[in-house]
């Protein structure tokens, strides 16, 4: 259960092909990569229980140093390639990282990046920067066999926080030290979806994400194949079902809507009958868009509901949900349940905060408070989502977050969008929604009361479009600005959200998944 196991068993066998460009690593070659890359971190001064930042774009690197940091016992951080200075350097120092690798091609943003940490280690791959060395040189000293003190790491992801800013989502270490031992979600994987030896498993995201990310990653451990995408292309993507015989993928609902937009001509012009198990999770998926993907690649189509906290796991098939359209299923990992403002199970059918009993535990980095607040009396966590149990035991959610805007898949935190724009001198005050999209699911709304009511309109909305994206990545930057002259608040202070969504997405103002 490891990539080291396969490069002896079966050195030669591919474990990583680019799609763009077709560099293959075989599973001895990724076996030699990751053990270089273990023995730089040692040799940088990183021991069991430390933690590297890894801020990269696609590139087949991204494994050596994930499975470099998972055989040396190390908290890995994947970092978002689209945030900025400042957003990367919040994540980097909260999560107490000692070492950053980043590639070139996001030299913008690691260039002044090596000005807010002077103090820690810095690698970049293809290529160098100022307050950055290279990576290849780093590496080309160092020996490609195991270190010596080998133990299983781990993925230290971040999810939104309290105020706005994502926390890092920290679990112990492995009980069993053993690099190769079984984690659930191998288990999963094989009980599930039949992922083994034979899988050919089609990756169409950023790794910086945790599903892209932990799912390639079990490929490895179980001696398939992954075809990564540097850059999702719809039409690409099904040439390269057809192309390699992809029998396992993994989506989010932005995906299939830009496929099934594609000209008749195109989505016939591939065959896809190779495909087995297309899993999608992340984001809300409408149900005509999960039609329409059903009826075209037929029941192959598989939703699951998880975290990135790894709490619980729901999961459903294609022939369930026909028949429970909307639900995301039933648990395969914890129990779920569905509690009141009160903490007390609900009925079925009765709507309110889901837990999970018996899953996964886990802590949020550097936030005891947040952490508390997912933990009930009973020891059940939840992950904030507001959900309903039927008579059968499938799940459906109703809520997301308290209002997490998911674009495409991606979490985006509104608090943190509003609190640059209240700083403009011109806003008196701002909510930040999420607004219906026909591609993207959501698109994020700015609602600004301005200091002046005479100054709303176009050119104060692309004043503040800019004043986003000096200091936001461009996913959190609003795709749409509207002005009010008073936003709902009550005298306390409290801002009704659910007012100001209701406006864009019907009365209820709930989205129903």
């Amino acid at each position: 259960m490891h990539p080291s196991v396969h490069a002896r068993d079966n050195a030669d066998k591919p474990a990583l092909i680019v799609a763009e460009t077709g560099e293959t690593w075989s599973y001895a070659e990724l076996d030699r990569r990751s053990n270089r890359v273990a023995q730089l971190f040692r040799a940088r001064g990183l021991s069991i229980g430390d933690t590297v930042a890894i801020f990269m774009d696609n590139v087949p690197e991204y494994f050596a140093l994930t499975w470099g940091a998972q055989r040396a016992g190390l908290f890995y951080v994947c970092i978002s390639s689209k945030l900025t200075a400042p957003e990367a350097d919040y994540i980097i120092r909260d999560s107490d990282a000692k070492l950053v690798v980043a590639s070139a091609a996001l030299i913008a943003i690691a260039e002044p990046l090596a000005t807010l940490i002077p103090d820690l280690g810095r690698l970049m791959l293809g290529g160098t920067a100022a307050g950055w060395d290279s990576l290849e040189d780093a590496l080309a000293t160092q020996p490609d066999t195991p270190i010596a003190d080998q133990r299983a790491g781990i993925d230290m992801l971040y999810s939104s926080g309290t105020t706005g800013r994502p926390k890092g989502v920290r679990v112990a270490l492995p009980e069993d030290a053993d690099i190769a031992a079984v984690n659930v979600l191998a288990m999963l994987a094989q009980g599930l979806y039949g992922f083994g030896p034979d899988t050919m498993y089609l990756s169409p995201a950023p790794m910086y994400h945790a599903a892209p990310l932990r799912w390639c990653m079990t490929v490895h451990r179980l001696g398939g194949t992954v075809i990564m995408m540097q850059h999702f292309d719809p039409v690409a993507a099904l040439a390269l079902i057809e192309k390699y015989r992809v029998n396992a993928s993994q989506w989010v609902p932005t995906h299939f809507v830009r496929m099934l937009k594609l000209p008749e001509e195109d989505r016939r012009k591939y065959d896809v009958s190779s495909m087995k198990a297309a899993i999608h999770a992340a984001a809300p998926c409408p149900i005509p868009v999960k039609e329409a993907m059903i009826e075209w690649w037929g029941p192959v189509i598989y939703e699951y509901y998880a975290g990135s906290e790894g709490n619980g796991f729901t999961s459903i098939t294609s022939e369930q949900w026909l028949a429970h359209k909307g639900s995301v299923g039933k648990p395969a990992y914890g129990i779920a349940h569905i509690c009141g403002e009160d903490g007390e199970e609900l009925t079925a059918g009765s709507e309110g905060l889901i837990y999970f009993e018996g899953g996964g535990q886990f802590a949020y980095h550097n936030d005891p408070a947040k952490t508390a607040e997912a933990c009930n009396a009973k020891g059940w966590t939840t992950l904030g989502d507001i959900g309903r149990l039927d008579a059968d035991g499938y799940l459906y959610l109703t809520d997301r977050k308290s209002f997490m805007i998911i674009s495409g898949g991606v979490n985006i935190y509104p608090q943190e969008i509003e609190n640059r724009i209240i700083t403009h001198p011109k806003v008196a005050d701002v909510a930040v929604i999420g607004g219906p999209d026909p591609d993207m699911g959501e698109r994020v709304i700015a609602v600004v009361q301005p200091a002046d009511m005479a100054d709303a309109g176009p050119e104060l909305a692309a004043e503040l479009t800019a004043w986003c994206r000096a200091e936001l990545s461009g996913v959190k930057t609003p795709r749409q600005i509207d002005f009010a002259a008073e936003l709902p608040r009550h005298a306390t202070g409290k801002l009704y959200k659910r007012l100001l969504r209701d406006r864009y997405w019907g009365e209820s103002g709930s989205r129903i998944v």
